[in-house]
């Protein structure tokens, strides 16, 4: 079980995780290697939605503080992601202050800057949220949804570890994911679906 009675919702993927990750700590360089695989491509696409076409320049910083810093990492492969993507995001708000002045903003900028700083703080939801399209409309959702539905469906946060990540109320991140997702099935047109957990977490969460 997640934290607040919720249940961790593990990702197909997570068991080799956690076992790559413990692995890269005793120096296993190939079990990192490993982990990297992974973990990058949804990372990847997080950092999309918030600093455009900066995406992969952050995520090689946040890659160096990941592995300077795993030895001090603690959990398992759910876990790992969410921690790695808690330190992207930080990455993230780093380069977005770095370029408050940039006139081409990536669609979650402004948003973003506005968030708390870094210290106050799943099985596919929607068939085609990996396409460029799709993560388009993602950032075109309001702040709380967009990132609430990458942390959700495009790293595989539960909603407490997303919550985390957010340093905001699991509640609080469950409804803007459902809120979010609702609006994506929308854009997106028939056979395109909301995410059943997100759903039934929504509901549990307001029973």
């Amino acid at each position: 079980m997640g934290q607040g009675g919720e249940p961790r919702r593990p990702q197909p993927r997570d068991r080799e995780l956690g076992e790559a990750v413990a692995r890269a700590q005793q120096g296993d360089e190939t079990a990192f290697a490993v982990a990297y695989r992974i973990v990058q491509p949804a990372l990847l696409g997080y950092l999309h939605g918030l600093v455009g076409e900066d995406a992969e320049d952050v995520a090689a910083d946040a890659w160096l503080q990941i592995a300077r810093d795993l030895g001090r990492f603690q959990g398992d492969g759910a876990g790992f992601r969410g921690w790695t993507a808690t330190i992207a995001r930080h990455r993230a708000l780093d380069q977005l202050r770095r370029r408050r002045v940039r006139p081409r903003a990536a669609p979650l900028e402004q948003d973003v800057l506005e968030l708390p700083g870094r210290h106050s703080t799943h099985d596919e939801a929607l068939e085609s949220l990996s396409t460029q399209r799709a993560l388009e409309l993602v950032c075109g959702l309001p702040r709380d949804q967009a990132e609430a539905v990458l942390l959700r469906v495009v790293v595989g946060l539960d909603g407490p570890a997303a919550a985390r990540v957010l340093g905001k109320r699991p509640g609080a991140v469950r409804s803007a994911a459902h809120r979010g997702l609702k609006r994506l099935a929308r854009s997106l047109g028939a056979g395109v679906g909301l995410d059943e957990g997100a759903a039934d977490e929504h509901r549990n969460g307001h029973a």
